[in-house]
């Protein structure tokens, strides 16, 4: 047996040792939720979201949830930046068939409701701004590929990103005024289209800033050069 066979075993024996303790101690079936009990408890008083998982996102842990909407603009700006270095030079694209081109102007309208009402409900319905923004991309991403030269306005996605960013970052410096950085503002009826307060804003910040990202991508993406 050579040694990285040997030492692979090794891993693959101490992963399980490892594994098998912790799941000695876990009683089967029963976790034990010492965070998710109390926020399961507390969260329609506390924050006034019917969705708890919106509660956690952006309440709970809205830090992290910032962190992520950072990294993810990292990733889309370094993603730009790299395809921005090849050219452009005047490839032109045939348009798409008819049934491409009809069903993109079909589906355009549809998904920009259902982007916009699985933001706008993410505090009382599974959905929310990362979700819905992704859907707004692809409602603006589908025309493009039934009329690859048409092309996204990328001062537009740029707007919109920069716009929603800033909103959310202003909404989250404004609840230093009560509980802290990123502290919801209390406010409506639970269950209602207008309750937990700051929280349905947040997320359609969210939402615009995920599907501008998202639909200046992979418009980059569909219309650079091959190398």
């Amino acid at each position: 047996m050579r040694g990285r066979d040997l030492a692979a075993l090794l891993f693959l024996a101490g992963l399980g040792a490892l594994l098998a303790s912790v799941m000695a101690e876990l009683g089967f079936g029963n976790p034990p939720l010492r965070a998710g009990g109390p926020i399961l408890e507390q969260s329609p008083s506390q924050v006034g979201a019917a969705n708890i998982v919106t509660s956690v996102v952006l309440a709970y842990r809205g830090m992290d949830t910032l962190v992520e909407l950072t990294i993810l603009f990292t990733a889309a700006t370094a993603a730009g930046m790299v395809l921005g270095q090849g050219t452009r030079a005047g490839r032109s694209q045939s348009p798409a068939g008819f049934i491409l081109s009809t069903a993109a102007d079909a589906l355009f309208p549809f998904l920009l409701v259902l982007g916009a009402y699985i933001i706008l409900h993410g505090h009382l319905t599974p959905g929310g701004g990362f979700q819905g923004g992704t859907i707004l991309a692809v409602a603006f991403f589908l025309p493009l590929l039934a009329q690859p030269n048409a092309g996204i306005d990328e001062r537009i996605t740029t707007w919109v990103e920069g716009s929603a960013g800033a909103a959310f970052l202003l909404i989250a410096l404004a609840g230093l005024a009560g509980d802290g950085f990123m502290a919801p503002f209390p406010g409506g009826e639970l269950g209602e289209l207008l309750s937990a307060g700051s929280l349905p804003v947040l997320y359609l910040a969210l939402g615009l800033k995920v599907g501008a990202e998202l639909a200046g991508l992979m418009g980059r993406l569909l219309t650079e050069d091959e190398a």
